[in-house]
């Protein structure tokens, strides 16, 4: 095909993605949605598209969400974190029901705090049959995670170890990246060995796999963030992979992703142009119709601009005073989160915290006293995890930690049942891509938080990734393509599929 450069014909050949088109001595090539990424990544969890929608905590990433992201081809995590064991459980039966043969994953987070949630969630991962998890937020691996990993590996006829358990990885530190891309580490497989939960022939066939076969380079994104720049850490992580590949030589090189600010065509077009297996959202899903949050959330993420956004403490790693990136606009939680911090460093129990600012925190924070507030969270502890009650009994510091916990772990229970009374306290994890999606999707039908669709919005990324890469050969070839010819519109989802389907 050959077209002159007016900028309506020049779209409507850069659409044609599956065709190939000349302008004068330029030659774009076809780029369909589906060779975007790694094909490797596609075939080996039965996907159309290199697109993943990521686990976000207490089930915002919800079931029908990883349903819709399916249907049309792509991977979704529902997000089991800060769940109990029984609940997923029956999020599994559910997935089992209405995703038979379609793929989908489910999520499990470090709980340093509460290590026996950890290995109950995995024993339950285990015993169900889920076959492919999201580990995020480890600063280092655990016990019950390379147990999930080995149990059940097996040597082909030509010799290559295959996990039947996949183990896809959020990392947004170097060190961190390493130790998921290298075998599972020799004392964690004698352990196991020695419990007797996995044999010693396992434990020398775990030494040919990586400990992951996915691993997500997480950018400045929403939630446990290390508000890292995708630019850097992606090809950090590519890097990393070969030499660990190099070193290791395994059957399957580990697959690296981009997280982190996806939310935009030209955000995806630059992750695959650098050379991202895949792509993964967060911060936009929670938008979304599908979203396990409430409408006024999705409201106020639609109102938010790149700015919008703080770092505030972490429920589940309080003590250990990692944060976690949420919405500032519309919810002074980060400000209120970050004093009990303060209070938590400068304070060695509720008691000794001054008596004006005890007031404070019983009126504007707890809306109630420190003491019911201590009760509540005991008795909660008592079923969940009974240790951590028992040790806020006899440790005045750690009571106070409990407490301070129930707030942030309340704040995003507000914020996802939409709790009128409690907006201002809504914690609600959100990244600067939420704003850029916002700008992208000004004027458009996108615009509106009730038509908003988490396929539909994948769509449109790839869509406009693979027509931002067809306008990036043509400059690299020396045509000059006005703006207008080089901005990819929202398109509806059915004119997504006639134009690409």
């Amino acid at each position: 095909m050959t077209h002159p450069a007016g900028t309506e014909t020049l779209q409507d050949s850069l659409l044609c993605l599956g065709e190939t088109f000349h302008i004068g001595d330029a030659v774009v090539p076809p780029c369909r949605l589906r060779n975007l990424g790694d094909p490797e990544f596609i075939r080996s969890h039965g996907l159309k598209y290199a697109y993943v929608g990521g686990s976000m905590a207490n089930g915002i990433s919800s079931l029908r969400m990883v349903e819709a992201l399916a249907r049309e081809g792509m991977l979704g995590f529902f997000g089991a974190a800060g769940l109990q064991p029984e609940y997923i459980e029956k999020v599994i039966d559910q997935a089992k029901s209405s995703l038979d043969g379609l793929p989908y994953g489910f999520n499990i987070i470090n709980s340093p705090n509460e290590p026996n949630l950890e290995a109950a969630v995995v024993d339950l991962y285990l015993r169900r049959e889920v076959r492919l998890i999201e580990a995020s937020a480890y600063l280092d691996l655990s016990l019950p995670l390379v147990r999930y990993r080995v149990q059940g590996l097996a040597r082909k006829p030509s010799g290559e170890v295959v996990s039947r358990n996949c183990l896809a990885a959020k990392v947004s530190r170097v060190e961190v990246a390493a130790r998921f891309m290298s075998p599972p580490p020799e004392p964690m497989l004698r352990e196991l060995v020695s419990r007797g939960e996995i044999s010693q022939e396992t434990a020398r066939m775990a030494e040919a796999l990586p400990m992951a076969d996915d691993v997500t380079a997480e950018a400045d994104s929403g939630g446990h963030t290390d508000n890292r720049p995708a630019i850097t850490l992606l090809p950090t992580l590519i890097a990393l992979r070969d030499r660990l590949q190099e070193q290791y030589r395994f059957a399957r090189p580990v697959r690296v992703g981009a997280a982190g600010g996806i939310a935009t065509p030209a955000s995806a077009s630059a992750a695959f142009a650098m050379g991202a297996a895949y792509v993964m959202t967060g911060s936009v899903n929670q938008a979304c119709q599908e979203s396990g949050t409430s409408d006024s959330v999705r409201l106020m993420l639609a109102q938010a601009g790149q700015a919008d956004v703080a770092m505030a403490p972490a429920a589940d790693m309080f003590e250990l005073g990692v944060k976690v990136q949420v919405l500032k606009r519309g919810t002074m939680f980060a400000m209120r989160a970050g004093k009990l911090y303060d209070l938590y460093k400068t304070h060695e129990s509720l008691e000794a915290i001054p008596p004006a600012a005890r007031a404070a925190l019983e009126r504007d924070y707890f809306r109630a006293p420190c003491e019911e507030i201590w009760r509540q969270t005991r008795e909660y502890f008592l079923r969940r995890d009974p240790v951590q009650a028992e040790r806020g009994d006899h440790d005045p510091k750690h009571k106070m930690a409990l407490v301070f916990r129930w707030y942030l772990g309340q704040a995003s229970r507000w914020a996802n049942a939409g709790e009128p009374t409690r907006q201002v306290d809504y914690q609600v994890w959100c990244g600067p891509a939420m704003g850029a999606f916002n700008e992208w999707a000004k004027g458009s039908f996108l615009e509106d938080p009730a038509e908003r669709r988490a396929a539909v919005i994948g769509l449109n990324l790839l869509a406009g990734a693979a027509y931002l890469t067809r306008v990036h050969s043509l400059r690299c070839q020396g045509v000059a393509v006005t703006s207008a010819a080089a901005r990819f519109a929202p398109r509806r989802g059915e004119e997504l599929r006639r134009l690409f389907g």
